[in-house]
């Protein structure tokens, strides 16, 4: 049975606060005269109102023993009625209150028109949705809006399962029909193959992507052609949805041998085609990031040559350079031509002759320019074999009418088993930069002719680059997909233009948005002219350089540190696993976790398998380090199974959403900030070199990948990415604020230099949301005028180029179907960002998104430059996810902070286990310390609010990492309660 606390299904809270009992349990005049036109006892007439006012709240009549005292309470008092009123009524009467309470209430009586609706919702959802709690959601929704009232829980729950079992049956015959014998024969080999060289194996299936070496790229390459032996997966899949796919190849995928053996064989089949598809999909996008790695990866070793072969010849250059000095000496002191032509040949001739110095010449020349092309076949040539199979099998295609460089790629392709130096001129290849044209043709007498070598570099390299701004893709991936597919047509945009519009308060029309972008502009720029001009916060000098004074950071008030001294002398001792245990009794964060798999049978003691999971793994210890410290209460592999088959990356978020919304109610962190702004920046974390997402990063130094958080300005965070240390942080500046369904809502992000661009700028901007980065070097920017022909008085040297205004009304649809695509859930702004991530010749978009990011940064710069409040905020907000970095950081001990996974899933699961064990200390130390606050209160203890906007709930030093790990479940913590409602004297005291 469904745990009714992973549903939405209504409940009373045992102990609901009086803000809740005022607002939702008070009876109103009206209804309390209904209640009396249809009862005549006090009794009846309590009982009356008590089930009007639970059906409110509920949709559904329940036992009159359920109901909280609280509530019976409350409502008797607004009724003025003795407290010894009891809930006494006949059977009889109940059945006519509720039909009363119905009409009044305009709601029908769950019968056979409400299951049909229910059963219609959920058999319609089940083809999407997973799981039961996600059908007996859906099936609540539909009955509510239809004015159905709910039935019991069990009715749902019953309905769910079976129609989720029904639904995913069918779907399995589905695609057992569509499977030949020798389909069948295939899928059964594969859970009975020792090793891969005699095929396809589970192990290899589920084997994540390692590091891109030649000899990796050529076992990626082999899994890959082995996969496709079984091309036809999505065919047989056509039935089934994409998340669907999704979800049954997630159960394959944490089932071993021996599991999926005891798995019915059609069912069976069904997983193991979808993990085949999915390992296909994974495959091509893998292959591609291996192809991008190892592009760069020649051109960086060419580039390291040229700077080893300057310096090895460093000494000849020099004395190139001194015999030439010699010559001019010569020229300037003898300029009559007969005397200095027997000079300069008597020059030449002593350091070696014309000929000699001639070849020296030949031979330098080359390594004094920044062009590494030459250099790059010796490092190409061991992968050439491998690059061109790749190329082949990933079936490269143009997502723009200009077809050149696949036209190119397809005549290479063919000639890749030439052995002539030369190939035929007879390609369009006007897309090369005059670097790349002077080493690809050449000349065979008459004849103009291609330099194999170098064209096949050339192209490699050009393809690279289009792949990663979009202008190629890659059929059947998800991360090199044309992403034009995955935006609303503009028929569909249509009818939601105008209310997105109105909603982020943008003109409707390409006219109108570029008046309202251009008067924003033209206004601003003129205040800001005025200002800067009467403040000398920032100068000009007379070489038309900006120069803006430093803010000083404001030191700690003693009375702040006192403050601070106090709070912690009154903070409780801690463990880890204490937090956890503490803020699962208020949230019941571990409700979101259960089996993949309804079929599994139950946990015994789960909540605390739960916790000891999540500690196990957030704190990065693992489930073997784990199990040998909790006196033998739990073992490695039953973590391990936990791990595996209860917890998804998917479910860790649900319950980290729960314990920042339980955060949100607190008081205390509104002192630190609003809630509507938010920072982003990247932590690296270590881990094993040996997988695709392991680079080397100058930054942060070292390998590792990049944790890359989106803290809100009361210090939580919202969310977080795994992403290679290689990307662009700016491609995912926006994605977190986007998953982000929590209570906080920023509208306002800051970040470092590394997450902007233009194109982050306007999309930001269209989707609401203030970027606001702290930009180094902010001086050498460009600030774009409104018009040709304005002129400031004193910011005018600021500005050096004018905005494109034709450029983005010209290719206004071409934005707003993007932010609506976005709006719609059809792809995230990162896939959009890692297109528009650099310049493309070929793609519009991007040139769009540039200017339109040109008048929204230099609206930012203008505002930079002369609030220095706003430069404060900016930097105070960035420093408190720096301070999370650390916090982080400390929390992480295990395993010296390295993640030992190789998966960049499991990665990012890693990830996402620690940021629900820091979420649970934050809400922790927060409760802990608005406690401490109210006890120094009632001790007569003067608190200023200034100074508890320096306390931070980042403390460590009350908590316990080591030792052994227990916890007992049934210990019953303090109230959250005392955090949230704040003693009234204090409030007067401190204002917000």
């Amino acid at each position: 049975m469904t745990a009714i606390e992973r549903t939405a299904y209504p409940q009373f809270k045992s102990r609901p606060p009086l803000k809740t009992l005022t607002e939702l349990y008070t009876p109103t005049p009206s209804e309390i005269r209904l209640a009396r036109s249809h009862a005549r006892k006090p009794t009846n007439v309590f009982t009356l109102v008590v089930l009007l006012k639970s059906f409110q709240r509920l949709g559904y009549f329940p036992a009159l023993a359920d109901i909280p005292p609280a509530i019976l309470n409350h409502i008797k008092s607004c009724l003025d009625v003795g407290k010894r009123l009891k809930l006494e009524p006949a059977t009889s009467s109940i059945y006519r209150f509720q039909k009363v309470i119905r009409d009044h209430l305009g709601v029908t009586a769950y019968g056979g028109e409400a299951q049909e609706i229910a059963v219609e919702t959920v058999a319609q959802a089940a083809l999407i949705k997973d799981y039961s709690a996600d059908l007996i959601n859906i099936a609540i929704e539909e009955l509510v809006k239809a004015r159905f009232e709910l039935p019991a829980f069990s009715t749902l729950d019953q309905l769910a399962t079976t129609i989720r079992f029904n639904t995913h049956e069918q779907l399995f015959k589905r695609v057992d029909f569509r499977l030949s014998k020798a389909d069948c024969i295939y899928l059964d080999q594969i859970l009975r193959q020792l090793s891969a060289e005699d095929g396809m194996t589970l192990n290899l299936l589920k084997a994540p992507p390692k590091k891109a070496t030649l000899s990796h790229l050529k076992e990626l390459q082999a899994k890959y052609d082995s996969l496709m032996t079984f091309g036809y997966a999505q065919h047989i899949l056509s039935d089934l949805t994409p998340a669907k796919i999704k979800y049954f190849a997630a159960q394959a995928e944490v089932l071993d041998i021996a599991e999926l053996t005891k798995v019915n064989p059609i069912k069976r089949r069904t997983l193991l085609v979808c993990l085949i598809y999915r390992a296909q999909v994974k495959s091509r996008d893998h292959l591609a990031d291996m192809f991008l790695k190892r592009m760069l990866g020649i051109h960086n070793r060419a580039k390291t040559r040229l700077a080893q072969l300057r310096e090895q010849h460093l000494a000849t250059t020099e004395s190139m350079l001194s015999i030439f000095s010699e010559v001019l000496d010569a020229s300037v002191n003898n300029p009559r031509p007969a005397i200095l032509g027997k000079q300069v040949k008597g020059i030449l001739k002593a350091h070696g002759g014309p000929q000699a110095l001639l070849e020296q010449c030949r031979q330098v020349s080359p390594l004094n320019t920044k062009n590494h092309f030459p250099l790059m076949w010796p490092f190409y040539a061991p992968y050439r074999k491998s690059i061109f199979r790749m190329v082949r099998s990933l079936e490269v295609k143009s997502t723009s009418q200009d077809q050149s460089l696949i036209e190119a790629l397809d005549f290479l392709l063919d000639h890749e088993d030439s052995h002539s130096q030369f190939l035929p001129a007879n390609l369009d290849l006007s897309f090369l930069s005059a670097q790349w044209k002077a080493l690809v043709y050449d000349r065979q007498g008459d004849q103009e002719v291609l330099v194999r070598r170098h064209l096949e570099i050339c192209l490699f390299s050009y393809l690279a680059t289009e792949l990663k701004t979009g202008d190629a893709c890659v059929p059947g991936s998800e991360q090199y997909a044309d992403f034009r597919d995955q935006l609303l047509t503009w028929e569909e945009c249509q009818p939601l233009l105008e209310q997105y519009c109105q909603e982020m308060g943008l003109p409707s029309t390409p006219s109108g948005f570029i008046k309202h972008l251009k008067n924003q502009l033209t206004q601003l720029a003129a205040e800001v002219d005025q200002i800067c001009k009467d403040d000398p916060q920032i100068t000009i000098s007379q070489d038309n350089k900006p120069s803006l004074k430093r803010l000083t950071a404001s030191p700690r008030s003693k009375s702040a540190v006192q403050l601070e001294k106090k709070i912690l002398e009154n903070l409780p001792e801690r463990s880890v696993l204490d937090v956890l245990s503490n803020v699962q009794h208020w949230v019941n964060w571990t409700r979101h976790f259960g089996p993949l798999s309804g079929s599994e049978p139950k946990l015994s003691d789960p909540i605390e398998r739960y916790l000891f999971t999540t500690f196990g793994y957030g704190c990065n210890l693992g489930p073997r380090e784990t199990a040998r410290h909790t006196r033998e209460r739990m073992s490695a592999h039953m973590l391990s199974y936990v791990h595996r088959r209860h917890f998804t990356t998917a479910k860790i978020e649900a319950a980290i959403r729960d314990i920042i919304n339980a955060y949100s109610r607190l008081k205390l962190p509104l002192y630190w900030g609003t809630g509507k702004q938010a920072a982003a920046d990247g932590s690296k974390f270590e881990i094993y070199d040996n997988n695709l997402i392991s680079e080397y990063h100058l930054r942060y130094g070292g390998y590792g990948g990049i944790a890359y958080h989106h803290v809100s300005d009361q210090y939580i965070a919202l969310f977080t990415h795994f992403i290679t240390c290689g990307v662009w942080e700016a491609v995912y500046i926006l994605d977190g604020l986007i998953k982000n369904q929590s209570d906080i809502q920023p509208d306002t992000l800051h970040t470092d230099t590394q997450g902007q661009c233009f194109p982050a700028f306007a999309l930001s901007y269209l989707l609401g949301i203030q970027l606001m980065p702290r930009i180094r070097n902010w001086k050498d920017l460009s600030f774009f005028r409104p018009s040709y022909d304005a002129v400031y008085e004193y910011i005018n040297p600021l500005f050096d180029k004018n905005v494109n205004w034709h450029l983005i009304q010209m290719h206004w649809r071409d934005l707003m179907r993007v932010v609506l695509s976005i709006r719609a859930g059809k792809l995230l702004p990162s896939t959009i960002l890692r297109r528009l991530n650099s310049s493309s010749r070929k793609n519009r978009l991007y040139h769009a998104f540039e200017a339109l990011g040109q008048v929204i940064r230099t609206q930012f710069l203008l505002r930079y430059i002369s609030e220095q409040g706003l430069r404060r905020q900016v930097t105070e907000c960035t420093n408190k996810v720096e301070g999370y970095h650390k916090f982080l950081d400390w929390l992480f001990f295990g395993k010296e902070g390295v993640i030992a996974e190789n998966d960049p899933e499991q990665q990012e699961k890693q990830l996402k286990y620690l940021e629900l064990v820091s979420s649970a200390v934050i809400l922790q130390n927060t409760v802990d310390i608005s406690i401490a606050i109210r006890k120094l209160h009632e001790e007569g203890y003067v608190i200023k609010p200034e100074d508890l906007a320096t306390i931070s709930p980042y403390l460590t030093r009350n908590l316990r990492r080591y030792g052994d790990y227990v916890v007992d479940v049934n210990v019953i913590p303090q109230p959250m309660e005392l955090a949230i409602q704040l003693p009234i004297p204090m409030m007067e005291t401190i204002t917000i």
